[in-house]
């Protein structure tokens, strides 16, 4: 509908009402911003300038291409109370912005923002994005303030604000992710050895030979690597499972309505190793 909203000056919101639903770029945009600032100011003199280092390539990322893996996987990883409040300031931001009457296309970075919305609509609809743009200021002033009075009110430990011996860095999804399997690998410690988690890992193969595992309601989807490995159908019914339905390399196993918890038992025992 691009070339029908650029040629009237008739109200977006009423005609792409569903255009509120994609403004959930405005934190990449405006709020990434703010939270920048907040951790470069809070930051120790000495460790501003590698602060400030780690911070413009990765906000101007945010802000251009609207990635924000590395501020956000950073909360997680020092401070997950940090992205909760995220969640609830950047929910704010696109709520205030559509009261106001923006909506758009607005899911992605300031390439997306220009190319989709920006560019082809200003003509008509200048006041949409002035008021746009006008919001997300006042949150990334509104970003800045809550998040530095809570790096400093509750002492979290965000880039350049570690301990003397530590490095100043931002973290990644590899990162949270590691850390994550090292939690697992102690949790896997409670899972009794003969669970039907073990027994079904034991009789498709082993760890090595897992490549991915999901689940739908009843059943466990794994992947492995080589399907010659598993144990036959029997050894599973042992183990508790109501059957296998094998197809090449993709393996299901009936378990039932307790699958959720296999799985997680599963995947505990794959992080562990």
């Amino acid at each position: 509908h691009l070339p029908e909203f650029a040629t009237t000056a008739h109200s977006l919101k009423e005609m792409f009402p569903a255009g509120g639903f994609a403004l959930h770029g405005s934190s990449k945009v405006f709020g990434c911003t703010g939270i920048a600032l907040a951790i470069y100011a809070t930051a120790r003199p000495e460790k501003k300038k590698v602060v400030a280092g780690l911070l413009i390539p990765s906000t101007l990322t945010a802000i251009i291409a609207g990635i924000t893996e590395p501020l956000e996987f950073t909360f997680l990883f020092i401070a997950p109370a940090l992205f909760g409040v995220h969640a609830v300031l950047a929910a704010t931001l696109a709520a205030t912005s559509f009261a106001f009457g923006v909506v758009g296309n607005f899911g992605g970075g300031i390439i997306d923002w220009a190319a989709q919305n920006w560019l082809p609509l200003f003509k008509y609809h200048p006041g949409t994005y002035l008021t746009q743009i006008g919001i997300g200021l006042c949150f990334t002033a509104i970003y800045f303030f809550v998040f530095r009075y809570a790096i400093l009110k509750f002492n979290f430990a965000t880039p350049g604000r570690e301990q003397d011996n530590e490095e100043a860095k931002l973290y990644t999804k590899a990162d949270y992710k590691a850390r994550q399997a090292g939690t697992v690998a102690a949790q896997s410690n409670e899972v009794q050895k003969g669970s039907k988690a073990m027994e079904f890992l034991q009789a498709l193969g082993g760890s090595g030979n897992i490549q991915d595992v999901t689940n739908c309601a009843t059943r466990l989807r794994i992947s492995v690597k080589d399907e010659t490995k598993l144990a036959g159908d029997n050894v599973f019914r042992q183990a508790g499972a109501h059957g296998v339905v094998r197809n090449g390399k993709a393996i299901q196993v009936i378990v039932g309505l307790s699958v959720p918890q296999v799985r997680e038992e599963f995947e505990s025992l794959l992080g562990s190793r």
